[in-house]
């Protein structure tokens, strides 16, 4: 079977209740849930929490909250793959043997149903343990800059200061959407950053980290722009 895992607990902090918070019109959470539904690739979409409110939310949405989350694996130092095969054992012992297993994330609103069939794609084209959502970085790292404790501007390669950003190695980074593991994967605990695992690409306007409330602002922003521009999109 192909599993979709969707880790919600309740405790965020700096933006509170932020997986069921009204985002562009529905909980945040919606967004993910229709995309995997509208994806087709799964056998099961659950959503792996703590919190009841939350499962409501969930099932309201069209996932299935077949259990709740124990508390140790409820807390801000629990790692996503504990969580993942958790969700996997679960359904091991329910007589159930998940094959692929996607971890998404339940505040990644701009994940797109074929963004998750790719993944898939990659995942056995690949061989793969992992292929995850990344996308590149706007300006080459290899010119970064620190502020010292001086208050004054450091490069971290300055040898490459003389060097043309064209001639630099682009440089990626984890989209923070959605990975595809092989359920032995997440049950072993391999790493997901490393070269077992593929890239599935992503364009960098429908990127964004939201941990923060600039975050969120940000991110509405560029959902309703998004919105805007396939709205007055011609018809075919």
């Amino acid at each position: 079977m192909r599993l979709a895992v969707i880790p919600a607990r309740g405790g965020s902090k700096r933006i509170p209740r932020k997986n069921i918070k009204p985002f562009c019109g529905k909980p945040m959470i919606a967004w993910s849930i229709e995309a995997a539904l509208q994806s087709g690739c799964f056998d099961e979409i659950v959503v792996s929490t703590d919190d009841a409110e939350i499962a409501e939310v969930a099932r309201q949405c069209g996932a299935q909250v077949p259990f709740t989350r124990p508390t140790e694996l409820s807390d801000d130092h629990t790692g996503t793959t504990a969580v993942i095969a958790h969700a996997i054992d679960w359904f091991a012992m329910q007589g159930q043997t998940p094959k692929q297993v996607c971890c998404l994330y339940a505040t990644a609103p701009f994940v797109g149903a074929d963004d998750l069939r790719r993944g898939l794609v990659v995942l056995g084209e690949t061989g793969s343990d992992y292929a995850f959502s990344v996308t590149s970085y706007a300006f080459p790292i290899q010119r970064a800059i620190r502020i010292t404790p001086a208050g004054r501007v450091g490069m971290f390669n300055p040898e490459h200061f003389n060097t043309r950003s064209q001639d630099l190695e682009g440089a990626y980074h984890d989209a923070g959407q959605f990975y595809w593991g092989r359920a032995d994967a997440w049950l072993q605990g391999r790493m997901i950053f490393s070269s077992a695992a593929a890239p599935v690409m992503l364009p960098r306007h429908r990127v964004q980290d939201i941990d923060t409330p600039e975050d969120w602002a940000r991110a509405e922003w560029m959902f309703k722009a998004l919105q805007a521009q396939t709205n007055s999109a011609p018809q075919a």
